[in-house]
């Protein structure tokens, strides 16, 4: 099986394994559904941390507005008396103005934010430094999590315009944020590999060989972005250690050029005329007045 080590930049993303014999029109496909599951993990994650500091999403048209606001234009969360979450709630307010504020108490706030963590431990990136490979049953794994442990502190469910329950069902509107500039279309992904595009048309037999044990680094780009910067010579890591090394070099110059002591010239074996005055048999005369 071919090492892929895919990558968005400059940034590692996640290795996956994957057959010489494979199409690169699937290839790609699995690629880009498995970059942006990942994605959907970590929004998920980033939403349910803000759930646990303060409760439920509020509904659209009161998000951002301030308690007089709200009282001038009657408006209601008709959601925020039905999810209350298990063991009662703990007002704290939201500042942005986005959540209703009744958080879970510590203990299933716990429960959130545990599952959060082992959710970002399955996909994060230290996963490439480990040498794991991630699959699609992994990712869909960490959304059981986040999705069970949801269900524990609110049985009830979330509100059909939480961010959080809009992922699960992927309702979810990415249009004019930031998170939507990271997806990849699948039908628009395109992979990278030694500054040549990977065309769907081919194998990846037809660009790394028929050796099975190669690793390469894959770069997933949208269409018509252009190609992505070439791999660096040296990694982030080798360019440390050999700045590092430079500056100690200097530093023992640096000394060399500092310690111009020459008293070690007077020392016998700094002599040039010993050997000459062991031939004659001069050696150690000392001349001293009778």
């Amino acid at each position: 099986m071919v090492l892929l080590h895919v990558k968005r930049g400059d940034e590692s993303q996640f290795l996956l394994q994957a057959s010489g014999s494979t199409e690169l029109e699937e290839l790609t496909a699995q690629v880009a559904r498995l970059y942006n599951a990942r994605l959907k993990v970590q929004r998920v994650c980033s939403e349910m941390e803000e759930l646990a500091e303060h409760g439920v999403s509020l509904p659209p048209n009161m998000q951002g507005l301030t308690e007089d606001q709200v009282e001038e234009l009657k408006l209601r969360d008709e959601w925020g008396d039905t999810c209350v979450p298990s063991g009662g709630a703990v007002f704290k307010k939201d500042d942005i103005g986005r959540r209703n504020g009744h958080a879970p108490n510590e203990k299933m706030k716990q429960v959130l934010k545990k599952t959060v963590e082992e959710a970002k431990a399955i996909i994060s990136k230290k996963q490439v430094e480990a040498g794991v490979c991630v699959t699609m049953e992994m990712v869909k794994d960490a959304l059981d999590q986040l999705r069970g442990a949801v269900m524990i502190v609110y049985p009830m469910g979330l509100p059909p315009y939480d961010p959080i329950r809009m992922e699960f069902e992927n309702k979810e509107d990415l249009s004019g944020t930031q998170a939507g500039l990271s997806v990849v279309a699948q039908a628009e992904a395109q992979l990278w590999w030694a500054a040549k595009e990977l065309r769907r048309t081919k194998k990846l037999s037809d660009y790394v060989g028929r050796n099975e044990k190669t690793k390469i680094i894959v770069k997933i780009q949208q269409r018509g972005q252009g190609a992505p910067a070439r791999e660096p010579v040296l990694s982030s890591e080798e360019h440390r250690q050999l700045m590092l090394h430079f500056h100690r070099r200097q530093e023992e110059l640096k000394k060399l050029e500092e310690n111009d002591d020459d008293s070690c010239l007077n020392s016998p074996w700094a002599d040039n005329t010993a050997l000459k005055r062991h031939f004659h048999g001069v050696k150690d005369i000392k001349w001293r007045p009778r």
